[in-house]
């Protein structure tokens, strides 16, 4: 079988690999000049490391990623701790939801992925050149190119993220909502940072109308930051859009010392309007299938940007390779994933309320309860997630 996969971010290069270790012929079309991505740190959890071990890449994942020992919750300003569990510590993250807990570079992420796939000889990539549209005619799909190009395939993946051609000419234009909110990344090296070097957890910090997110990668030797503030007056959705640092201070003015010496020692902060978009009324179109972002865009708020797309890229493997004809196999794609991630974007867009709470009495009523049950009952905390870390769509 051909598989043609327009985008080749982590979505796209996962894809290919799962289908490559199952027997298709893949080509790959990324629009930028060379495979990378925007430099920052993601996460993933336990339920995207069961895809990575499948493929034989946890290892080196490992290597070059980082294990927080702690995921923790904490006030902005004063640094007081809500709650902690372990993820690292005691091998928590696998006795439980069965893998580990890892904290990644991107760039580490792709150059993990490509390596993989240069070992793949049924793979082969176009670089320079994206998707401008598509045509079915019986058994196989055209993807026609912005040079001009074509391309025929028996299946189209469009990964090709948020602002994705492949959807749009599936469903139509999109309408993304504004959620008032703008969120700041850089990345750090630790040593600059002394004592107030971020703890080796996965952190957030909540705040009124706003909240950080603070980790480390590459073994420890960088620290990942990402602050998002409730204001609209930036509505870029580029990552790759530079912002003024004294606004970054403004916005995390009076918070600890940890947060503020993130913002002041990044030698560059980048950021980006969140914008926030419904589920799809359908992912696939006869011989066409969109994953990832293009099919799903969800706020960060969850940290599973990545992990549902890489769970995305082996389901579909899965279905497209199996006994079933090929439309029959996106539907069950389409089935078996759409509600799991059309649940992690509703938690995402709750969270942004659940970190922001800005009265007094709110903050202690729902605050208060999770100071209560990190002392007494950690269990219950982790128990929460495990519908998210402990699927395993591998099994």
């Amino acid at each position: 079988m051909k598989i043609l996969i327009a985008g080749g971010g982590i979505a796209g290069l996962t894809t290919a690999l799962c289908f490559a270790w199952r027997g298709a012929e893949v080509t790959v079309v990324e629009q930028a000049e060379t495979f990378g991505e925007v430099g920052a740190g993601l996460q993933l959890s336990p339920n995207a490391m069961k895809v990575m071990r499948w493929l034989g890449l946890e290892e080196q994942l490992a290597s070059s990623g980082f294990a927080p020992e702690f995921a923790e919750m904490r006030m902005g300003e004063s640094g007081q701790q809500i709650f902690k569990f372990p993820l690292a510590h005691r091998n928590a993250a696998q006795q439980r939801w069965g893998a580990p807990y890892l904290h990644i570079h991107r760039a580490d992420l792709i150059e993990c992925l490509l390596t993989a796939l240069g070992t793949e000889p049924r793979v082969s990539w176009m670089t320079g050149d994206s998707a401008a549209s598509y045509q079915q005619d019986g058994d196989t799909v055209t993807l026609r190119l912005v040079s001009g190009k074509t391309l025929v395939s028996d299946l189209l993946i469009g990964a090709d993220g948020i602002h994705s051609t492949i959807r749009t000419q599936m469903l139509g234009p999109e309408e993304p909502r504004c959620t008032g909110n703008t969120a700041w990344r850089c990345t750090i090296p630790t040593d600059l940072l002394g004592s107030h070097a971020p703890d080796p957890n996965a952190t957030i910090w909540l705040g009124r109308g706003k909240h950080a997110v603070t980790y480390r990668l590459r073994g420890g030797q960088l620290a990942n930051f990402v602050g998002v503030v409730e204001r609209s007056d930036w509505q870029s959705e580029s990552w790759s859009e530079e912002g003024d640092k004294a606004e970054a201070l403004a916005d995390f003015a009076d918070w600890h010392p940890v947060v503020q010496s993130l913002i002041e020692a990044a030698p560059r902060l980048f950021r980006w309007g969140l914008f926030d978009r419904a589920p799809l009324s359908k992912w696939t179109d006869g011989r066409v299938a969109i994953i990832g972002d293009a099919a799903h865009p969800m706020l960060p708020f969850m940290a599973q940007g990545a992990g549902q797309a890489i769970e995305d890229a082996f389901v579909l493997a899965r279905n497209v390779m199996g006994q079933n004809p090929t439309e029959d196999a996106l539907k069950n794609y389409e089935a078996e994933r759409k509600p799991r991630a059309s649940r992690v974007q509703s938690v995402s867009r709750g969270n942004a309320k659940l970190f922001h709470h800005r009265n007094g009495a709110m903050r202690l009523a729902t605050y208060g309860p999770m100071w209560m049950a990190g002392r007494f009952a950690p269990g219950a905390i982790m128990a929460r997630q495990d519908w998210l870390y402990g699927h395993d769509v591998v099994a």
